[in-house]
């Protein structure tokens, strides 16, 4: 593209994420820079310019990091148009200056090779010169350059400053000779594969609108290569004919001996092997004390003992400590509740909604925070140790037969603490489907949150009957219920859903580093505050919709009849005549509010305050009862019945959607015991052992049976009852997704509940 005297040559900065590129960009446009948005999206667009001697002005623009072309994220995308020129107002760029981490260039050159498919002239700047020489590799920028084709190659320290004027000089020669890298050479499997997608489209879009191919080179590659389909709404040409182009095309490289999946990944990493061969040389000493890590941490047994042994660690430090500063949220929660409550006594569903809805509901999303937190603080040591891609290698095999890699144990494990971050840790693993699919699994994997339930069902029931050691038992069957079926699973899905192929698990073990606490904390950071910010606004909405489901028709006619009942009943305790006990059905009691009777004065004497607490827990009920959510539940109970769920335990079901352990503080209230009960409460394990049927075949009989306990315990093992989880989801992959993942936990789990209590109930 020519330049014309308007506009000044366009120099667009490339590299991955962390190298440095953004530093380099403040460093040679100083304060002559404009942030804004791309056309149509929020992705910050960041340019400025700067003077160079005999070119002039240039502009250079700053383009959002990247690990390959192969486009996922709207980021991604948003790199890939402005390398095509395919945003408005933003031309094709006149060169590249790519920027790699000197420490670590085999694995940054590959989107180097990848942007000299484009054919826009580039350089290479290698940034942490400094970091270079204090670890004692040396690197040959003369020789690199030689070998890349002639391209300036200028070895930089983008925190210190030095060797920006190589930079200078390097974007001049860009701008004056345009020396191009010259791209890979392809397999003739591969070339010809290329060929029939150029050859197809060519012939499809020339058949429609008379033009040839629209795609450049680069963006063919993409096709062939990358598993998921890039977007195309540039080309004039129907989606399956893409599509079948595509499978021809893979099944050529296929018979050519390569896996198309990873053709272009062994085929590029086997030039830079080469283009580094000599150019770049470790410290011997280094790269043997290297070699001697690995030989443990790789080790078959030893290697895998250690391994464990970490994510032990890791897990019971998500697990426990962030109970502490959950306990500090959850204590500050009440205390705003409290707060919230006394400032608006005077009107009822105000309080409730301030108190129930909204501070719940923030506190509904927080309470995730630390477990966040301490996680991504683990996942960031390991990773920048050069450790994670060694577990990585470890575990491989071990998933490998399912369709996932080495990278999903970590999110797997996760989810035994909490599902939320479990499913953020995902984010480490590259492959699209694999990620996908650990995605699916995640929530299967039993997280805390499931444990109270587990504690008051195996407490009131299990134990009682059958004794510590079979209660224990029972425990470690629901953590391993979930593993049983999120393997098959995962088999079934790679296999027929998402159809992946077997490919090799390609992956660079990097040199061992102390992590740097600035970029530990930064990366916290980030994960804490995108959480808060993509999936705290959907939880908040989920516990008010429930709130509101909960709480409304709030009316005062069930308050009163609530009252009526109570004091009749407390007269026939007392021995009154039956006029008496119609005069204490009509006679005023303590109570204020239409969900709370006021605590009598501090001269009253205990019976009087038992008194009051039964009104007011008994009140709760009946609110629960009657409200839009208890109507549901009484409606929807018919298709739990073939569990032995009664309504009660259906809209415990219901109302635990925001978060499973709520069902606790349900059906305390639903048993007329308050919402403020534990999972170890003896009142509330005493009213479930005594609940018995009221009405239908069974009247008299207990509804908590050892068939109907395991069956709850397995529907809250197996099901996606977890607003929070399904908001993340959506956030990650997308609400189809999200919705795929509730209906099909929550089927299997009524299935694994009727079949539990069916045949439990024929055995008993």
């Amino acid at each position: 593209m020519k330049n014309t005297p308007e506009r000044p040559p366009l120099v667009a900065i490339l590299g991955n994420p962390n190298t440095g590129k953004s530093t380099i960009f403040n460093a040679l446009t100083g304060l002559r820079q404009r942030i804004g948005n791309y056309p149509g999206v929020t992705i910050s667009k960041t340019s400025g310019s700067l003077k160079i001697s005999g070119v002039g002005r240039v502009e250079l623009l700053d383009l959002p990091g990247l690990y390959s072309l192969a486009a996922a994220s709207l980021d991604e995308r948003i790199v890939i148009d402005a390398l095509c020129g395919r945003l408005p107002g933003t031309p094709i760029p006149d060169a590249l200056v790519c920027v790699a981490d000197a420490t670590n260039l085999r694995r940054h050159l590959f989107l180097v090779l990848q942007a000299a498919e484009l054919g826009i002239p580039l350089m290479l700047v290698l940034n942490h010169a400094d970091i270079v020489e204090k670890r004692g590799i040396r690197i040959d920028a003369a020789l690199l350059s030689r070998r890349l084709g002639g391209i300036p190659v200028a070895l930089v320290s983008a925190r210190r400053g030095g060797a920006l004027d190589d930079v200078r000089d390097g974007i001049a020669k860009l701008i004056l000779e345009k020396p191009r890298m010259e791209p890979l050479t392809w397999k003739p499997c591969v070339a010809e594969a290329l060929q029939i997608l150029d050859d197809g489209l060519a012939r499809e879009t020339s058949a429609k609108v008379g033009q040839p191919c629209p795609l450049s080179g680069a963006e063919l590659q993409r096709l062939l290569f990358d598993t998921a389909t890039p977007v195309l709404d540039h080309v004039p040409c129907p989606a399956e004919t893409i599509q079948r182009l595509i499978r021809a095309a893979r099944e050529l490289v296929r018979r050519g001996g390569y896996n198309p999946l990873a053709a272009e990944s062994v085929l590029h990493y086997e030039r830079i092997a080469s283009v580094l061969k000599d150019a770049v040389t470790d410290d011997p000493g280094v790269t043997a004390l290297t070699r001697s890590i690995d030989r443990v941490l790789l080790h078959r047994v030893f290697g895998a003992l250690i391994f464990f042994a970490l994510m032990v660690v890791v897990f019971l430090a998500v697990f426990s400590l962030a109970s502490i500063p959950q306990d500090w949220i959850g204590a500050g929660v009440d205390w705003l509740k409290d707060a919230a409550g006394g400032a608006l006594e005077g009107s009822p569903v105000l309080q409730s909604l301030a108190t129930d809805g909204i501070i719940a509901g923030v506190g509904a999303f927080l309470v995730f925070l630390p477990q966040i937190l301490i996680l991504f603080f683990f996942i960031a040591l390991l990773e920048d140790s050069g450790y994670m891609a060694r577990a990585a290698f470890l575990m491989d095999k071990l998933f490998a037969w399912c369709g996932l890699n080495g990278k999903c144990f970590v999110p797997m494990l996760s989810g035994y603490a909490c599902a939320v971050p479990g499913v953020l840790a995902t984010r480490t693993i590259e492959d699209p489907k694999a990620r996908l699919a650990t995605i699916f699994l995640v929530p299967f994997m039993s997280c805390s949150a499931r444990l109270p339930v587990y504690t008051l069902m195996i407490a009131a029931f299990v134990t009682p009957l059958c004794g510590e050691f079979y209660g224990g038992l029972a425990m470690l069957a629901m953590y391993l219920a979930g593993l049983a079926v999120a393997v098959p699973a995962a088999w079934v899905l790679t296999r027929f859903v998402l159809k992946t192929r077997p490919q090799p698990f390609l992956l660079e073990l990097p040199r061992y580093e102390m992590p740097k606490p600035h970029d530990v904390l930064w990366r916290v950071w980030q994960s804490g505050f995108e959480f808060v910010k993509r999936a705290g606004t959907i939880i908040f909405a989920i516990t008010v919709i429930v709130w509101a489901l909960l709480y409304f028709p709030h009316d005062d006619a069930v308050e009163e009849q609530v009252k009526k009942e109570f004091a009749a009943e407390q007269a026939q305790e007392a021995g009154k005549t039956p006029a008496a006990v119609a005069t204490a059905a009509t006679a005023p009691v303590a109570v204020e509010g239409a969900a709370a009777a006021e605590a009598p004065a501090d001269d009253a004497d205990d019976a009087a305050k038992a008194e009051a607490d039964a009104l007011k827990h008994r009140t709760e009920a009946a609110h629960i009862g009657n409200s839009y959510l208890g109507r549901f539940g009484k409606f929807a109970q018919p298709i739990f019945a073939p569990a032995g769920f009664d309504w009660k335990i259906t809209i415990g079901i219901l109302a635990s959607f925001p978060a499973r352990e709520v069902i606790v503080s349900t059906l305390g209230i639903t048993y007329s015991l308050g919402g403020e009960v534990e999972a170890d409460d003896a009142d509330l394990k005493t009213s479930l052992a005594k609940s018995v049927w009221a009405d239908g075949v069974n009247v008299g009989k207990p509804i908590f049976t050892l068939p109907v306990v395991f069956g709850i315990m397995l529907f809250f093992a197996l099901c996606s009852q977890c607003g929070a989880t399904l908001s993340v989801i959506a956030k990650e992959a997308g609400w189809r997704w999200a919705a795929a993942s509730f209906v099909f936990m929550t089927t299997l789990a009524w299935v694994a509940a009727v079949a539990c209590f069916q045949i439990g109930s024929l055995l008993t």
